[in-house]
């Protein structure tokens, strides 16, 4: 990623992206509260696990194990391929396209399309890059996903919450992709929110 081409701000899985006005099925404070803290808490697990993919690499390469960065790489790959890249898709459906309909939320979508884009770029420069260049791609994914979470946490989810019309527990509705298995899990069988 050279920083010449432009960034493509296009959904990742446009299938998902609805563009049908949503609204809100729940005015309950507290469900909106559960859901905001479920993404949240999914966030920091998800940032927690690459952050320890990464160090994992950067160890490897330090040490010049060449067969131990290998792994490190393949594992990092495939955790961003099974969980960041669908991450990011199930964003793109009824939690980005509410916000995005809202006049307060339309630029920072698109910011946060943008980034997905970004993703998809530095993870494949990840795939061929190795030693030195692998640690130091692998660093700019997790920094760029740090920075996107934090947005979303700070700015998106907030509201989402605030907006009339609008339903984080909608948006998140079934999502494990989103709010994790055990919340996922916890609603359906009616044991929280």
């Amino acid at each position: 990623m050279d920083g010449s081409e432009p960034l493509d701000t296009r959904p990742l899985n446009a299938e998902l992206h609805s563009t049908e006005p949503g609204t809100a099925t729940s005015n309950n404070a507290a469900e909106e509260a559960a859901a905001l803290e479920a993404v949240a808490n999914h966030h920091g697990s998800m940032l927690k696990r690459l952050d320890a993919l990464v160090s994992a690499l950067t160890q490897a390469v330090k040490t010049g194990n060449p067969v131990a960065e290998h792994d490190a790489q393949g594992v990092l790959l495939e955790w961003c391929e099974t969980e960041l890249l669908p991450h990011a898709s199930a964003e793109e459906g009824p939690l980005y396209s509410g916000a995005g309909r809202e006049p307060e939320g339309r630029l920072l979508v698109e910011a946060l399309l943008a980034e997905h884009q970004a993703f998809v770029r530095l993870i494949e420069e990840l795939r061929g890059a190795s030693g030195v260049d692998a640690a130091v791609t692998a660093g700019a994914v997790r920094n760029v996903f740090a920075l996107h979470l934090d947005t979303e946490n700070r700015i998106l989810l907030p509201l989402i919450v605030a907006a009339p019309g609008l339903s984080l527990v909608q948006a998140v509705e079934g999502l494990s992709e989103l709010v994790g298995e055990a919340h996922v899990h916890r609603t359906r069988s009616g044991h929280g929110g």
